[in-house]
C-alpha cells in the first residue's frame, strides 16, 4: 500500500514496504507492487524517489 503524507509542505508518496518517498504517486505504486512482488527494492524505480 501507498501511504500519503505532508513534509515540510510537500505531498509525498511512501512505499510503505520499505519506506521510500516519491513525489509522483505512480512511483511510489510501481515500487511498492516491485517490493511486494520481489521482496527487494528496483534501483530503476528508486532512482524516482526523493533525497
Amino acid at each position: 500500500m501507498v501511504k500519503r503524507i505532508e513534509k515540510n509542505g510537500k505531498v509525498l508518496y511512501l512505499c510503505e514496504l520499505c519506506g521510500f518517498a516519491y513525489t509522483e504517486k505512480e512511483w511510489a505504486t510501481r515500487l511498492h507492487e516491485w517490493c511486494s512482488s520481489h521482496h527487494s527494492c528496483n534501483l530503476e524505480i528508486i532512482e524516482h524517489g526523493v533525497p
